[in-house]
């Protein structure tokens, strides 16, 4: 049984009406199927799809990042990487269902695959606690990008996540640290890690495993430092003002692409990933690809120094980068134009002033005389 948001009753409508045309039985018994009437209301959903998914709004994408039939981690991991092995447990205190790691194959190349799942139905949604990983969590994937830092091999992971559980029991176990550690050791990490906001890519829960080289998101995906309904709570106290909030955060990945936050936005397929599957897990196998190659002959000092670069850029117009190729240990701030030209004038605001009046009063002498 397909799911269907608000915004998409007249496409349910239409494929109701498909299911109908598409069924022998008619109200007389069995009748013949009219094909061509079928193809006529198939490509009015298409072109309903199209002009409905090309004029979304911050809200409506964020709805459909959270779609129930949106594939998961585990759908993604089954698809593009080859004899995976699942691995369990932090070492310290117990195993974190919401995220599924292990070790696998993408194009006979060994990785590291992490990816924080919600579960597909609602059994699955309750072990895995919705996606929201507590500290066992963040400490099984420190220990697997640790090992896979130690051996040399890439790290992937897919981000799909409201946020980090905020329980008692996930405070008490030290979520906070286990976060920060997290983030800690994905930037060290001297081999490339990618990663790909798959559906929701909430607060510091996603940033924890995400602090990667390459961060890519979904065209449908969103990315922000908290829920539209938590930042509409906070600063209007009414939740009902979440496309108002929405808007504001800049939490879609057309906006984050702009400001530099992310690398890539892999195009989904007409009306959304949910629609086909199969085609968005090639898509992301073939960006996971090309991202691995561009990596390949770079050392990991210089995959560090991308990383650290990345990060030191985002705010800023150019950043801290080494003038040549930005990969190499000296790293320095270039300054904007415009900045330059400001400390300039600022600088020297005694000398403009002073050339000013002498110019405005040659400019009065010259009109009397």
């Amino acid at each position: 049984m397909k799911n269907y948001l608000d915004f998409e009753k007249e496409i349910k409508e239409l494929e109701a009406e498909v299911d109908n045309l598409k069924s022998p039985f008619g109200s007389e018994g069995i009748s013949e199927v009219d094909t061509n009437k079928i193809k006529v209301t198939q490509d009015q959903i298409n072109q309903k799809l199209k002009q409905t998914y090309e004029n979304l709004n911050s809200w409506q994408k964020t709805q459909v990042a959270r779609h129930e039939d949106r594939p998961r981690s585990n759908f993604y991991i089954k698809k593009i990487f080859d004899s995976f092995t699942q691995l369990s447990g932090d070492r310290y205190f117990g195993d974190d269902k919401s995220v599924i790691a292990g070790f696998g194959l993408i194009d006979k190349r060994s990785v590291l695959v992490i990816g924080q799942d919600k579960g597909e139905d609602l059994n699955s949604r309750i072990e895995r606690n919705f996606g929201m990983m507590r500290p066992e969590g963040y400490r099984k994937s420190i220990r697997l990008m640790q090992l896979a830092n130690r051996f040399q091999i890439p790290v992937i992971t897919f981000i799909d996540t409201p946020g980090a559980y905020p329980g008692i029991g996930a405070e008490q176990r030290g979520q906070a640290s286990a976060i920060a550690n997290s983030i800690e050791c994905s930037m060290a990490l001297t081999v490339p890690n990618i990663s790909i906001i798959i559906g929701e890519g909430g607060s510091g829960g996603a940033i924890a495993l995400a602090s990667s080289n390459k961060v890519i998101m979904l065209e449908n995906s969103i990315y922000s430092v908290i829920s539209p309904e938590g930042c509409a709570s906070i600063l209007w106290r009414d939740p009902s003002k979440s496309l108002q909030a929405a808007d504001a955060m800049k939490l879609t990945s057309k906006e984050l692409l702009k400001l530099g936050i992310i690398d890539e936005v892999i195009d989904e397929p007409l009306g959304g990933a949910h629609r086909d599957s199969k085609e968005m897990s090639l898509k992301i196998k073939k960006s996971i690809l090309k991202y691995l190659e561009s990596f390949k002959n770079l050392s990991g000092e210089e995959i560090f120094n991308q990383r650290k670069t990345k990060f030191l850029k985002i705010g800023r117009d150019q950043g801290f980068r080494k003038p040549s190729d930005a990969l190499g240990e000296q790293l320095a701030y270039v300054e904007p134009n415009i900045s330059r030209f400001t400390r300039f004038i600022q600088e020297r605001k005694s000398l403009f002033i002073g050339v000013t009046i002498i110019l405005v009063l040659a400019i009065i002498l010259t009109i009397l005389m």
